[in-house]
């Protein structure tokens, strides 16, 4: 037998160059699993997403037909999903977040994402049964589906002191609290389906988990402070109007500044954060010009589809494809930005108030 003419040393080389086979051969194959985009079982089209739950979640979407800036919007989101996934499977490898919080963050973003955009099989009932800040009959003039926000937004329109382009701005704010509003609501939800489960699941099991839902009880009163913080400043704007030497116009800027200068950050650190949020504006801006211009060119394909010109449909449908692929890129640049943002204030604001 050629193995009993070998010496120990030479099988024990063996032995170590298949392993090292087998060993490369998984990490490659695991690494092109994640990173590398493949067609589909179709061969028509590539992956979106490099992890398979958010791949489910887009194709789902695209047989929906959701709307094309709900679409898009919904991608960048799923991207931002996806990035913070693969950032937490690398950190676990190497050995971090052994109590679950981050992976329980995570989790519950995802559900986030269902919820907000209809995946999560609650569609119809949530607002009746556990939107709490909005438990309350739509009448005619009920834009928000909030009491609150709707009697501040009548009474903002018949005072006659906005204009037309006021009122446009006016309504991104009031828009930009409902969808707080309703992504409260979702947090809120979630951290209630987790509490019933805590009932049945083992004592161990239950102590990783309190831990988890301590974290997400304190974010619920973060957000409860910041939707309150959030309706005082639409309180104060729709009596007062918009102020001539107001830094910024986007709300979402205006609360990143806001938060900014709450956090004892220095002079210099707050000249510096104002320019990077002016650069975040303009990406805000050019995001929304992209959003509007993508409905447009969807409502003028869907006009050429019905007047059957194949020509005008080909030219209209790859516009609109290129247009619906710039908007979920720029959507996904701008949340990005802003998460970094959001990170980088809190973790100077916590730098400054622990010295």
């Amino acid at each position: 037998c050629v193995c009993r003419r070998q010496s120990i040393p030479s099988l024990f080389g063996c032995l170590f160059a298949v392993l090292c086979l087998a060993v490369g051969a998984i990490a490659g194959k695991y690494s092109r699993e994640m990173n590398d985009q493949k067609p589909s079982v179709d061969g028509k089209s590539t992956v979106e997403f490099r992890i398979a739950k958010l791949n489910q979640v887009w194709e789902k979407a695209t047989r929906m037909q959701l709307p094309p800036v709900r679409q898009a919007e919904l991608h960048s989101d799923l991207k931002i999903q996806e990035k913070d996934e693969l950032q937490w499977k690398k950190s676990k490898a190497e050995g971090m977040d052994e109590n679950g919080e981050r992976e329980a963050k995570l989790r519950r973003g995802f559900n986030v994402i269902l919820a907000k955009y209809g995946m999560d099989g609650k569609k119809d009932t949530r607002p009746l049964e556990s939107n709490n800040l909005k438990d309350h009959d739509i009448r005619e003039g009920d834009m928000f589906d909030d009491p609150r926000l709707d009697k501040l937004w009548n009474k903002a329109k018949s005072s006659g002191k906005f204009s037309e382009e006021e009122m446009q701005s006016l309504k991104r704010e009031f828009q930009h609290h409902k969808d707080k509003i309703s992504e409260y609501n979702i947090v809120m939800d979630t951290v209630s389906r987790t509490e019933g489960e805590r009932n049945v699941i083992s004592p161990l099991e239950g102590e990783v988990k309190q831990h988890v839902l301590h974290q997400k009880h304190t974010d619920l009163k973060d957000k409860m402070r910041d939707l309150n913080q959030g309706f005082e400043r639409l309180r104060k704007l729709s009596h007062e109007g918009f102020s001539e030497d107001s830094e910024f116009k986007e709300p979402r800027v205006k609360e990143l500044w806001e938060m900014a200068q709450r956090a004892n950050l220095t002079g210099d650190e707050l000249d510096s954060l104002k320019e990077e949020l002016k650069h975040f504006e303009t990406k805000v801006e050019k995001h929304s010009h992209y959003q509007e211009q993508l409905e447009l060119s969807h409502q003028k394909l869907r006009h050429v589809e019905a007047l059957g010109d194949n020509d005008h449909i080909l030219r209209n449908q790859e516009r609109y494809n290129n247009l619906a692929e710039k908007t979920r890129e720029m959507g996904y640049k701008m949340k990005k930005h802003m998460q970094d943002l959001t990170s980088k204030i809190s973790r100077k604001g916590l730098d400054r108030n622990e010295l």
